[in-house]
């Protein structure tokens, strides 16, 4: 049960983090922003994503032991 959940989450996780990252790059490409510069906001929004979501594990980690 607990791996499942694991999964589920960290699949949810991924999954927001690319629907954000490719939000930021349409946005970015609709702002006249070059292919280059779009991709490269796209992946610093994901990266942003990702690490929230690490942080946020890690203080409910904290809170709970």
């Amino acid at each position: 049960m607990n791996l499942a959940l694991t999964l589920l989450t960290t699949v949810l996780v991924l999954v927001i983090a690319l629907f954000a990252a490719a939000d930021a790059g349409k946005l970015a490409r609709l702002d006249g922003a070059t292919y280059p510069t779009a991709l490269t906001r796209a992946a610093i929004v994901f990266t942003a994503v990702l690490t929230l979501a690490a942080a946020v594990t890690a203080a409910f980690t904290g809170l709970v032991k």
